[in-house]
């Protein structure tokens, strides 16, 4: 399965939302990538429901939502009725993960968990089977451009192990410092979704960004 691209829209130019979701619709890339921060559960505040509902009507693909929130649960019907087709939810905000996992595809929508870098995929092993997304953090959460992290890699190679020994089918997403750089090496190593900010809407070209990145 070739991989999929999903440029994120934090690092977007948010006075022009609307152009920059309108490019992703007309360039190679499959998804939406949406992150949604509290200034609570990380460092940082981005946007919410509101713009969500907003762009939904000039897009047509999947709205990936990835939720750094604290809380998630409070807001898993309001996130789908706010046009999102996938929402993460962090393994190190839910008390109750398999609960939120569960209400997540009750709503309708595909259920991923986001994992930091410091916390091992064998804590998935339990949920793994129920999950549509595993998202790994290849930064710290909460800014766009920082540096990846180069144990990413492993934790990709150990996550397909266990995807395989639990017979999961979710895909692997990677999120963070992903660049023309390394994007090949994710792919070969077995990610199956890259989430690419900088690396598209800082070149000066993104269309030709997202063209390439798509190749890999």
């Amino acid at each position: 399965m070739a991989h999929i691209l999903a440029p994120s829209l934090l690092s977007a130019d948010f006075a022009e939302l609307r152009k920059d979701v309108e490019r992703i619709e007309q360039g190679p890339a499959g998804w939406h990538h949406i992150d949604v921060m509290d200034g609570v559960f990380v460092p940082n505040i981005s946007f919410g429901l509101p713009v969500i509902k907003a762009i939904r009507k000039y897009a047509k693909k999947p709205f990936d939502v990835h939720l750094m929130i604290v809380e998630p649960d409070k807001y898993i019907t309001a996130f789908r009725d706010a046009g999102a087709d996938h929402l993460t939810v962090h393994l190190e905000a839910c008390t109750h993960l398999h609960r939120s996992i569960q209400a997540i595809k009750a709503a309708g929508m595909k259920a991923g968990v986001a994992v930091n870098p410091h916390s091992p995929v064998s804590h998935l092993e339990e949920v793994l089977a129920d999950l549509d997304i595993v998202c790994l953090m290849s930064v710290n959460p909460g800014f766009g451009g920082q540096q990846f992290i180069e144990r990413t890699y492993s934790k990709i190679t150990a996550l397909k192990e266990l995807l395989e020994r639990t017979g999961s089918k979710a895909l692997i997403e990677i999120d963070g410092g992903v660049s023309m750089e390394n994007a090949a090496r994710l792919v070969s190593t077995g990610a199956d979704a890259l989430v690419a900010g900088n690396s598209v809407f800082g070149a000066s070209d993104p269309m030709a960004a997202m063209s390439a990145l798509s190749k890999f």
